[in-house]
């Protein structure tokens, strides 16, 4: 499947969606609002109001608009988290198991 200009395994989808990212740690349990910007088979990136760790697991949940496509439920590893626009960051994750 390579070839394509960013020489990934997978293709990536741009789907700039609203989505929620559930995140449970020692500390706590809290549900982020989050646009999902894109979605391949092996991991997804969304912008969010603040900034999550490297290696914090997430439940990523993006509902479905049609009824005939099931909504989205993946648990993920975030892999890298970046500044964005604003007071917006980026954030990476490498999913880890669908459901």
């Amino acid at each position: 499947m390579l070839g394509y200009d960013d020489k990934r395994d997978f293709f990536r989808m741009m789907v700039n969606t609203a989505c929620e990212l559930r995140i449970t740690d020692d500390e706590s349990s809290r549900t982020l609002s989050a646009i999902c910007k894109d979605l391949s088979a092996t991991g997804m990136s969304f912008e969010v109001e603040e900034s999550i760790e490297p290696g914090t697991v997430v439940q990523a949940v993006l509902e479905s608009s049609n009824s005939q496509i099931p909504s989205l439920n993946a648990k993920a590893k975030v892999v890298r988290c970046t500044g964005g626009s604003d007071s917006s960051y980026m954030v990476g994750v490498e999913i880890i198991e669908m459901s």
